[in-house]
């Protein structure tokens, strides 16, 4: 187990380039196996979780170049389709919740598929009734083998369908999609989820064959093909870690320019932390945000209290709440935090109160921020990291607090964010990887 020790209080400056998309990775990555030609993909996170989803392609006898950390050629023409039932598949799918995103196309494709179990974090219940209920309509036949512990998914052959999702799930919009893309007939999606990542995922179907309108809405209309050919593809910098650096430049009062920040898909994220005071200056594709004093949540005009809440896209992502979160520490004002999605998200505020944050937990989805306005700094604690986003949000509270904090459980900083270390050092942060 490693962990990293930090030390406070220094402000950090000079540019930051984000990782390639995890979210997308997961979803992309998953769909070469739709087709038996090369499929080239580039900008890939070079992270625990993505790396490992490599892996189990690997493992299925998908060919694989790695021809840099960021670029992969796949090519799925010799699948071993009986692996996804194996034990050695079972043990290390059940870590990666992205695991499910193969059931698409593999349905599609070869007509039966396996899901485990989910894994990832420890962040509350996240069901799989979506993707399997979107499967069932599309023709697939369901059971739950409690000796191997898989979901069994096979069909004669899918056929198109009228499905109306029970809610704008990604990654289930993203898995029927897969699986819809090579039914017979057609399929319409409505209450699509209309991320990037699931408008990403629908052009790169397109340009390798697929038949997909109303791209970046919430109703989606697949008309099925017989085949599905290779493509290139380059992924969308990761929103998540621009928001994480937004709030990192404001809690150590830094100078940070995040360069090729993708600021056309960030949606609403730059306007969330505007609201809290942060200033940030957009140079072409580049954000600036500047060294700030202190920064002020805004109210609503009847002088209410601001709540950042999550909500399907184009709303706020749910992976950034923590981060939002831990940059009001330092602010003059106080906001609602109301995490919707997950309810054990919110259980890392503790470490932060341990740290002097004056937050209160009103129940397993809302906490109160009240802002300390910069008269006391954070002070520095041994703590561990519950998931991948609570664990950067620590990160941040540890780079602005005074004196030494360990974090534990890095793990799990790793499954989501490369090189952080590395990367935050070249800015000036004080931080090492210990054992």
């Amino acid at each position: 187990m490693q962990s990293f020790e930090v030390r406070g209080g220094k402000r950090l400056s000079g540019e930051i380039i984000p990782q390639g998309a995890k979210n997308e990775a997961l979803q992309i990555i998953s769909a070469v196996l739709l087709s038996p030609e090369k499929i080239t993909i580039s900008n890939i996170p070079d992270i625990v979780d993505v790396n490992l989803l490599i892996e189990l392609l690997g493992e299925m006898k998908v060919k694989i170049d790695r021809q840099s950390r960021d670029t992969c050629v796949f090519q799925a023409d010799a699948v071993d389709v009986e692996y996804l039932h194996s034990p050695a598949y079972h043990k290390k799918s059940g870590k990666l919740r992205g695991s499910v995103m193969l059931a698409g196309p593999m349905l599609a494709r070869f007509k039966k598929a396996y899901i485990p179990k989910p894994g990832g974090d420890k962040i509350g219940r996240r069901r799989l009734d979506t993707h399997i209920i979107g499967f069932e309509k599309l023709g697939a036949k369901f059971s739950y083998d409690t000796e191997d512990g898989f979901f069994h998914l096979e069909t004669p052959g899918l056929k198109g369908a009228n499905i109306l999702l029970d809610e704008p799930s990604v990654t289930g919009t993203a898995n029927i999609l897969m699986a819809a893309s090579m039914a017979e007939g057609t399929t319409t999606i409505y209450n699509a989820a209309c991320e990037p990542y699931v408008q990403q995922l629908c052009r790169m179907l397109n340009n390798m064959g697929a038949n997909i309108s109303g791209i970046g809405s919430n109703l989606l209309v697949i008309e099925g093909v017989d085949r599905l050919g290779g493509t290139e593809h380059r992924m969308l910098p990761d929103m998540i870690e621009v928001g994480s650096f937004i709030g990192l430049a404001a809690m150590t009062q830094s100078d940070i320019t995040i360069k090729n920040a993708g600021i056309e898909h960030l949606g609403v994220i730059p306007e969330r932390f505007q609201q809290l005071g942060i200033k940030m200056n957009f140079v072409g594709d580049d954000i600036h945000i500047p060294a700030q004093e202190s920064y002020t949540i805004q109210k609503y005009m009847d002088g209410g209290v601001l709540t950042v809440y999550d909500h399907p896209w184009p709303g706020f992502t749910p992976d950034l709440l923590s981060i939002v979160l831990v940059t009001a520490i330092q602010a003059h004002g106080s906001v609602l935090i109301h995490q919707k999605m997950f309810e054990s998200r919110l259980f890392f505020v503790d470490k932060l109160i341990d740290m002097g944050a004056q937050i209160i937990l009103c129940d397993p989805h809302r906490a109160v921020v009240i802002g300390l306005e910069r008269e006391q700094q954070l002070r520095g604690i041994t703590m561990s990291s519950p998931d991948i986003r609570a664990g950067v949000a620590l990160l941040i509270a540890a780079l602005s607090a005074q004196g030494k904090s360990i974090i534990q459980n890095i793990e799990q900083i790793d499954r989501g964010y490369q090189n952080i270390d590395e990367r935050l050092i070249k800015l000036g942060a004080d931080i090492k990887r210990i054992n």
